[in-house]
């Protein structure tokens, strides 16, 4: 009862929102990159909001399934089909034993998610099912995912009440040019007027050098008053360094726990997605926001989410013609 590996894809691991209360101890938080996708995957088929997926880049993995299962497949858009045939993202599916999942290369995006009602069947580490793939703990064995590897499902859950409801209507990678929000700070003031001028009015460039760990960028020089260098302190996720050669670095999911670069500003939670659904050659720039409005954009995306839930549990359109064509027959021969 579960899912055999049949091709793995260029990178697919197991993860969650991440292994927190650990980076003092030198393990880094990990988990999915885009949590956006990665909520309303699970929020798709009701599972709890922190339950694994699997998380696959720029080319997808194939899996055959070994029993029924119902799932949903969020992020960029890998042309996914069962059994040769396309099928809708953003809804829930439901999989039968020997159904074969196959997936291509990112047509938008660039990383895509997949959630099952059964619960992976992966050990919880240090709090977390994620992989993190430096310290080569949690997940599958410690590493990215590989032809021939199978993962059984914890539970059976083959139903879900109101499942034709269960679709949403998204598409929001389809676009090579974003505007990241971010909070200035904490070292903006190390970098030079214009410096600051640069970064926030200027287009920058997504490179090759884009993983896990972060996302370096091409553009303008962004200046120092004289250093970029500090003395070595925590990271958080979206923090963008600036090394002394100008081009900001934003950490990402797989960051070390610590860091000697000046960071020049953060990239607020709410547009993280925005970024790691970027591909090579692909432009960004930079918009400041305050604290406060970085707190308010992410409690209107929880009330986003939480419409999402309701939407989802509400008979479809099609369902609720039949009700009605079936209560005007009843009428008609109760007549």
């Amino acid at each position: 009862m579960g899912i055999r590996i049949l091709k793995a894809g260029l990178l697919t691991t197991v993860q969650d929102l991440g292994r927190t209360g650990y980076q003092s101890q030198g393990f880094g938080v990990s988990g999915v990159m885009d949590v956006r996708s990665f909520k309303i995957a699970n929020l798709l088929i009701d599972n709890p909001e922190n339950e694994a997926v699997l998380e696959f880049t720029l080319i997808g993995p194939t899996l055959e399934f070994t029993s029924a299962s119902i799932i949903a497949i969020t992020g960029g858009d890998f042309h996914p089909e069962v059994n040769g045939e396309p099928v809708p993202m953003y809804t829930a599916l439901y999989m039968n034993k020997g159904d074969i999942l196959k997936f291509g290369s990112a047509r938008t995006g660039s990383r895509g998610y997949i959630a099952f009602s059964g619960y992976l069947k992966i050990p919880v580490v240090m709090g977390s099912r994620c992989t993190s793939l430096k310290s080569k703990i949690g997940g599958f064995k410690g590493r990215k995912l590989m032809e021939g590897d199978y993962i059984s499902f914890r539970i059976k859950r083959n139903y879900l009440p109101f499942f034709l409801s269960r679709k949403l209507n998204i598409n929001e990678f389809d676009q090579e040019s974003v505007t990241l929000r971010v909070v200035m700070g904490p070292q903006n003031n190390m970098f030079s007027k214009q410096g600051i001028r640069n970064f926030l009015n200027e287009e920058f460039t997504v490179t090759s050098d884009f993983d896990r760990m972060g996302c370096r960028l091409e553009g303008p020089f962004i200046a120092p008053k004289t250093t970029s260098d500090i003395i070595s302190e925590g990271i958080a996720l979206g923090s963008i360094q600036v090394p002394s050669h100008g081009k900001p670095i934003i950490l990402l999911a797989d960051r070390q726990t610590t860091g000697g670069y000046a960071k020049i500003a953060t990239v607020i939670s709410v547009d993280i997605p925005k970024l790691v659904q970027r591909k090579t050659d692909h432009k960004i720039r930079f918009q400041e926001v305050s604290v406060e409005e970085a707190q308010h954009l992410y409690q209107e995306e929880e009330k986003e989410l939480a419409a999402m839930r309701v939407q989802i549990h509400k008979p479809c359109k099609e369902v609720l013609e039949c009700r009605q064509v079936a209560k005007r027959l009843r009428r008609l021969f109760a007549d």
